[in-house]
């Protein structure tokens, strides 16, 4: 049976912006380094201003002279405090962390995607979970307070698993879902239920979706995916490719295994915006599924 690992950290995984939790409720220290702290604002559909050497900042003192509620703390990036903010437009050239992800350096892909994620879970978080009334953001974003009783609640991570189902050999399992254009497949995903480990979610997940038992479940690395404030965890685990598939939960419309030599054309004609009318199309490089992809379609030389 072929082993594999993944061959380099996902792209949304690789931060090097230091998350300082010490100073989030520091206040004396958040107001001296908002003097020069550094400001991105992010529209509701999640774009940003971009510009040749990638993210554009503002400076934070632009929304008042010391830190406002709504921003959100996100750390320290080259020896300055950084902050987000949602706002209602921007201007400028802008662009999405989908479309930006494969681009960025590893500071602004981890400012970028923390932000996203912080910000995705106060716009669902204004009332309390557990009493319903208003919540107001604390911490410095990082939780927010119920109004009526004081109860603190922090931010929402929805863990999901990823898995790239093979046989063993030299053939991989590979799926679309309904809303996907035609010839656009990836591997199998969902998310994790309550009470549930992630390896039984795996077997779960994708005996729900295909209708095929798998074995040998195992951990690849993990992936924040702020869409809109998930965690992939990925996996790969063995199937039987003679197993009929099925696709009873309605998630998957099409599923097909494929060679090696199948994937590795693939990967070489590029990823889903590909203007190709080649007869399989990948994902994009920000996702751990290409990744996951990649190291499995490598695997056979180095063995």
């Amino acid at each position: 049976m072929t082993e594999f690992r993944l061959n380099d950290t996902p792209l949304l995984s690789r931060s090097a912006v230091g998350r300082a939790e010490e100073l989030r409720s520091d206040t004396d220290a958040l107001r001296a380094g908002w003097r020069d702290a550094l400001l991105l604002r992010v529209n509701h559909r999640g774009q940003v201003r971009v510009g040749d050497d990638g993210l554009v900042f503002a400076e934070a003192t632009e929304l008042g002279p010391e830190p406002q509620r709504g921003a959100v703390f996100l750390g320290i990036r080259k020896d300055r405090h950084v902050w987000a903010v949602r706002v209602q437009a921007l201007t400028g050239e802008l662009a999405d962390l989908r479309m930006l992800g494969g681009t960025l350096d590893d500071a602004d892909a981890g400012v970028l995607t923390g932000a996203l994620a912080m910000l995705n879970w106060h716009d669902s978080a204004g009332f309390s979970a557990l009493d319903g009334a208003p919540s107001e953001p604390t911490t410095s974003g990082w939780s927010r307070i119920s109004t009526s009783t004081g109860h603190e609640e922090f931010p929402r991570t929805d863990p999901a698993v990823i898995c790239l189902v093979h046989d063993g050999g030299d053939r991989v399992l590979l799926a679309r879902q309904p809303t996907w254009p035609a010839r656009r497949f990836s591997i199998l995903a969902g998310f994790v239920e309550a009470g549930e480990s992630l390896e039984t979610c795996v077997v779960r997940e994708i005996k729900e979706e295909v209708g095929v038992d798998v074995r040998d479940v195992r951990y690849l690395g993990s992936q924040p995916w702020p869409f809109p404030r998930s965690v992939m965890i990925g996996f790969a685990a063995v199937g039987d490719p003679d197993a009929p598939l099925t696709f009873a939960d309605g998630e998957i419309a099409e599923a097909r295994w494929f060679t090696r030599d199948e994937v590795r054309t693939a990967l070489e004609l590029g990823d889903w915006a590909s203007d190709t009318d080649a007869p399989l199309l990948l994902p994009g490089s920000i996702s751990i599924a290409r990744g996951i992809i990649e190291s499995w379609a490598g695997a056979a030389t180095e063995s």
